[in-house]
C-alpha cells in the first residue's frame, strides 16, 4: 500500500497548486488532487500546477461533484452534453498530471427515490467508456446521499459495467449507517484507492491515529479483499499541519506491519 494525502485536507488554508510541495514534505508517497472550481478543471490551469508537482505522484483526480456530475445522468442530450464537456476538461487535466483514476460521486440521491438500476447502469457504462478513451479509470466512491449510498449498489452496476472500479471511503461508510465491511465485500477485487480518516468517541471525524479505529485490522481486511493500492488521508479536521505528518507516519508504520 502507498500512503498519501488528498489536497482536500489542505483546502482551508492553501490553494490547490500550493499543496504539492507541502504534501511531499509531509512524507506522502502519493496524492489525490481535489479540484474545487470550474476554473481549476481546465487543462490550462493543470499545465500551470503540473510544474509545481515537486516530484509528487498523483494517484487520482477528485472534483466538487455537484458542479456537473449529475448532468451526466440527465435524460436530455443537451444537458448531458454540458456534463461531458466538463468531464473532457477534467480528464485532459488528469492526463497532464499523470493521474490514472477519477474519483466519482455521480449525483445526489433524493429521499425515497425509486431505484433505476438499468438507467443508471446505462449511463455509468457511457461515462466509463468516455473516461477510458483518455486512459483514466472511472472509480465510483461510496458516499451517503449519492449514487453509491449503500452496499450492493456497486455490485449491481459492475454487473453491467465490468471495468468499473470503486473508491472505499470509511467516513462515508460510517455516515451511511452500514458496517464498512459490507462495502468492502461489495467492492471485492475492484477497489482502486481508499479515502481514510478516523473517528473519535463522539463520532467526529479526525485524522488517523487521533481516534478509535483499529487501522491494523482495517488494512488486513483491505488486503483480504485484494487491495494493495493508494490509501489517501481525506479530512480537513485538524488544526496543526504536524498532526497530518504524524498520521502519514502512523499509517506507513501500520501498513508495514500488515
Amino acid at each position: 500500500m502507498k500512503i498519501g494525502i488528498s489536497t482536500a485536507c489542505l483546502c482551508k488554508n492553501y490553494e490547490t497548486e500550493d499543496a504539492f510541495g507541502l504534501i511531499k514534505g509531509l512524507g506522502a508517497e502519493t496524492c489525490e488532487v481535489y479540484l474545487r472550481t470550474f476554473y481549476e478543471y481546465r487543462p490550462e490551469f493543470a499545465k500551470k500546477y503540473a510544474e509545481r508537482l515537486s516530484g509528487a505522484e498523483v494517484n487520482s483526480i477528485h472534483v466538487a461533484p455537484d458542479n456537473f456530475e449529475p448532468q451526466l445522468f440527465y435524460s436530455k442530450r443537451r444537458e448531458r452534453g454540458d456534463g461531458f464537456y466538463w468531464l473532457d476538461q477534467i480528464l485532459r487535466s488528469a492526463q497532464l498530471l499523470g493521474a490514472k483514476n477519477y474519483t466519482f460521486h455521480g449525483f445526489a440521491r433524493k429521499g425515497g427515490e425509486i431505484e433505476k438500476s438499468d438507467d443508471w447502469a446505462r449511463y455509468i457504462c457511457e461515462i466509463y467508456d468516455f473516461c477510458a478513451r483518455y486512459g483514466i479509470k472511472l472509480c465510483l466512491e461510496n458516499v451517503r446521499g449519492c449514487l453509491y449510498n449503500r452496499p450492493s449498489v456497486f455490485k449491481r452496476l459492475k454487473e453491467r459495467c465490468s471495468g468499473l472500479s470503486a473508491v472505499f471511503d470509511i467516513k462515508q461508510a460510517r455516515k451511511s449507517g452500514y458496517p464498512y465491511q459490507m462495502y468492502l465485500k461489495d467492492m471485492c477485487g475492484a477497489i482502486s484507492h481508499v479515502h481514510i480518516s478516523d473517528a473519535d468517541e463522539n463520532g467526529n471525524t479526525c485524522l488517523p491515529s487521533f481516534g478509535k479505529y483499529d487501522f491494523k485490522e482495517i488494512f488486513k481486511q483491505l488486503k483480504g479483499e485484494g487491495f494493495d493500492g493508494a490509501v489517501l488521508i481525506e479530512t480537513a479536521n485538524f488544526s496543526d499541519i504536524a498532526d497530518l505528518k504524524r498520521s502519514v507516519e502512523f499509517l506507513k508504520e501500520t501498513a508495514d506491519k500488515v
